[in-house]
C-alpha cells in the first residue's frame, strides 16, 4: 500500500483528522479548520472541526479505495494514466469535504 503515489499523505490526513472528528483538539491557531467563525466560538470551532476530520477520514478511505482497485506501478505503460486517477482519487475527495465543511460554517 505505501507504494502508491499519495499513500503516506493519506495516512498522515487520516491519523491527523483523527482528533479533530473526535472533537479533541481545542481552539487554537496551529490546527484545525481555521477561519475567523471558528477561533471565535468553541462551539463552532468543535462542531466545523468534527465535520472536516470526518471528511478528511472520508477523502483518505476514498483514496485507500483508489488505490486498491487501480494499483500503481512504475514500470506500468500506463502509469501516468493510473497516477492521475490516484491524484484525483486523493484531491478530489479531499477538495469536496473541504467545500463542505467550510459550507457548513457558513450556516452555523
Amino acid at each position: 500500500m505505501f507504494s502508491q503515489p499519495f499513500a503516506i499523505p493519506a495516512v498522515l490526513l487520516f491519523l491527523a483528522a483523527i482528533p479533530l472528528a473526535l472533537g479533541l483538539i481545542p481552539r487554537n491557531r496551529f490546527y484545525g479548520f481555521r477561519i475567523r467563525k471558528t477561533l471565535a466560538d468553541d462551539r463552532v470551532w468543535y462542531s466545523i472541526n468534527r465535520f472536516a476530520g470526518a471528511a478528511i477520514i472520508l477523502a483518505s478511505l476514498v483514496y485507500a479505495a483508489v488505490a486498491i482497485m487501480w494499483p500503481y506501478s512504475k514500470s506500468a505503460s500506463d502509469n501516468f494514466v493510473i497516477w492521475l486517477i490516484h491524484l484525483a482519487g486523493f484531491a478530489l475527495p479531499l477538495l469536496i469535504g473541504l467545500v463542505l465543511a467550510g459550507l457548513y460554517a457558513r450556516r452555523l
